[in-house]
């Protein structure tokens, strides 16, 4: 296995039967590490933007009173969203990673190709994404 970065249409990716001997294989792989790039990022922005949410639907005032009536078992209507946001934002948490892990496993081939897509896939991604972060 090559320990260095190399130029070349030959790879194989993430598993046995992701194997590249072509070009034409290569720009598709290529392509596909673009695209889970991006999805990383929109991921990461989704996640983000879940966080907010879940910071506006606690209640603006934590007085001891409210305090003492959450230690109490009540689940009021605030803390029934939050929960609701936390468990999205757990799942976008497994998906971050999971995205994350296969295209550092992608640019671990070692193969330019391979890593100058995970780039460029990052950069569109933040760039597509990062604008709906403020609307979100």
């Amino acid at each position: 296995m090559q320990m260095s970065f190399y130029f070349s249409d030959t790879a194989v990716l993430l598993f046995d039967f992701w194997s590249v001997h072509t070009p034409t294989g290569m720009a598709l792989s290529v392509l596909v590490i673009l695209l889970l790039s991006m999805l990383y990022e929109a991921v990461k922005m989704g996640k983000a933007v879940l966080l907010r949410r879940a910071l506006l639907a606690l209640p603006r005032s934590l007085s001891q009173e409210s305090l003492a009536e959450s230690e109490e078992g009540g689940t009021g209507p605030a803390q029934g969203r939050w929960f609701r946001y936390h468990i999205g934002q757990t799942l976008f948490h497994v998906v971050q990673v999971v995205l994350g892990y296969m295209v550092m496993l992608a640019v671990m081939s070692y193969n330019v190709w391979i890593f100058l897509g995970a780039i460029a896939g990052s950069t569109l991604g933040y760039f597509v994404v990062y604008p709906l972060l403020g609307r979100g």
